[in-house]
């Protein structure tokens, strides 16, 4: 039953306030970046800025090497998601498509490995990364996107798995009648009705391996390979601060992960639909 104009009204005013708390951090952090050293610190606090300095985000690249910074985040965060989707999608495929025996014993293994804290893995993570030879130089970054893609593997193969498991089998089932394999079915048919559940898994493993920064703080060995999230924090310094240059880095630093659900929210709206009609 549709909606009447009154009720969308009052749903979208109800729905002010959260976008208010929601926006808010991001337009404490814009007013922040347009300040001048001396009124970011003023006693007398202001929302919007007096005197507003947009140099500030070209001056940011001036003081660090930001464009390479954003490099290396990009390296980690596209290389992780990568190889998380390799890994969760057969497996949420064989988990929520075929039964097995052990098949419930897998899913509540994989599950409880989401109760450990990643901390708990940072000194054994680092021997064995050590003994293998990847914290050197370049190398720091497959160490950071193999324990990146790890940390978030379980969640995105339950998320896959509930996602597979809500196809009709008979879909399947007409794919393997008329000759397809079971892998060919996998991205021919299931994939396409699934897109939903593969572009919200590439999301999460994007953005929270963009985000990262225990490990990026252990795992990095030289300044040259930090990613953005350990170079911002850099600007803190022991006497002082560059708190309007901070505020610009961080600003920049959320720039690809909107843009990059801006390139994909079309193709999971139009995903969301296909799935349904199907």
């Amino acid at each position: 039953m549709m909606a009447s104009r009154g009720q969308r009204i009052l749903l979208v005013v109800a729905m002010l306030p959260i976008l208010a708390i929601i926006l808010l951090p991001y337009l404490l952090m814009l007013s922040g970046a347009l300040k001048s050293p001396e009124e970011i610190v003023a006693r007398e606090y202001t929302v919007v800025p007096r005197d507003p300095q947009p140099q500030n985000f070209v001056e940011v690249f001036r003081a660090m090497p930001l464009a390479r910074f954003f490099l290396n985040s990009t390296i980690i965060a596209v290389g992780a998601m990568l190889l998380v989707l390799t890994c969760a999608i057969p497996a949420g495929y064989a988990l929520g498509r075929l039964r097995f025996p052990g098949r419930r014993a897998v899913l509540f293994t994989i599950l409880m490995t989401q109760m450990f804290s990643p901390i708990v893995l940072i000194i054994a993570l680092f021997s064995q990364f050590t003994a293998y030879g990847l914290l050197e130089g370049w190398k720091c970054f497959i160490a950071l996107i193999l324990a990146d893609a790890a940390c978030r593997l379980a969640f995105s193969i339950w998320l896959l798995t509930g996602y597979f498991s809500t196809v009709p089998r008979e879909v399947e089932e007409a794919a393997l009648i008329d000759g397809c394999t079971r892998p060919q079915a996998l991205r021919r048919v299931l994939l396409p009705i699934c897109k939903p559940g593969v572009v919200t898994t590439m999301i999460f493993a994007f953005i929270t391996a963009w985000n990262e920064f225990v490990f990026a703080l252990t795992f990095v060995p030289s300044d040259e390979f930090r990613p953005l999230t350990v170079a911002i924090p850099s600007f803190i310094g022991q006497y002082g601060a560059d708190w309007h240059l901070l505020m610009a880095a961080a600003l920049l630093a959320t720039l690809p992960v909107v843009a990059m659900f801006l390139l994909v929210e079309k193709h999971l709206v139009r995903g969301l639909g296909a799935g349904a009609i199907k």
